[in-house]
Formats: structure tokens, sequence, C-alpha cells
């Protein structure tokens, strides 16, 4: 309970795209609302995006809004982030989240629960 696996990161190219995944345990996950959140060397965590428990309501970073588009698939527990457009200051370690208020997009880390391992995204210029 609990374990959070993204995959998908990987060295790109800038102007390239770019598709991360997150796989969440167990049915109750599907109630929950998901997040995804960054973090490059030497700065704070960023907010990206997150979606609450229907898929039907998002919210977005400033950075990333137009560019970026979370998703959700409940009946494979898993959570999408497709990245367009990516500039080299998008490069960071990439974190999935998940927080117990399925109606909550929240751009508060401390509102979320669970946190997976991360997965690194490089973009050269």
């Amino acid at each position: 309970q609990g374990q959070l696996v993204e995959s998908g990161g990987g060295l790109v190219q800038a102007g390239d795209s770019l598709r991360l995944s997150c796989a969440a345990p167990g049915p109750f996950f599907s109630s929950y609302s998901m997040g995804w959140f960054r973090q490059a060397p030497g700065k704070e965590r960023e907010f990206v995006g997150a979606v609450i428990w229907t898929g039907g309501g998002t919210s977005y970073g400033d950075s990333v809004e137009g560019r970026f588009t979370i998703s959700r698939d409940n009946a494979k527990s898993t959570v999408y982030l497709q990245m367009s457009s990516l500039k080299p200051e998008d490069t960071a370690v990439y974190y999935c989240a998940a927080n117990r208020n399925g109606y909550q997009s929240s751009s508060d880390p401390t509102d979320y629960t669970y946190w997976g391992q991360g997965t690194q995204v490089t973009v050269s210029s």
C-alpha cells in the first residue's frame, strides 16, 4: 500500500515530447486525486499538475500550463503526464503523489500522502 512507481523519464531535446506514467497499486487509488511535482537541483519542489479522482478536473502550474497534460486511467490504476514543447528548464526529477481527498487538485505537496521515488527528465538545448 502506498507504493507509487513512476516511469518514462529520459533524455530528450528541446521541443520534444515525453510521457510519464505513474502506476498506483490497489483499487483504492482510483478514489484519490493524483499530482505531479518536480524538483531541479538546488530548487524547491514545484507543482506541475493534478487531477481529481474522476479525471474530470485538472490544475497546472504556471510554468507548464498549455504544454503539459495530466490524465488518468483508473481501470489501469495509472496516471499520466504528457509533456510537450519541452524546454531545458523542465529538467528535473518528476514525482507523482496521491492525495486522499479525491476532489482536491491541490498544488500543496503537504496535501499528498503517498509519493513515488521519482523519474529523471533531462532536456538538452
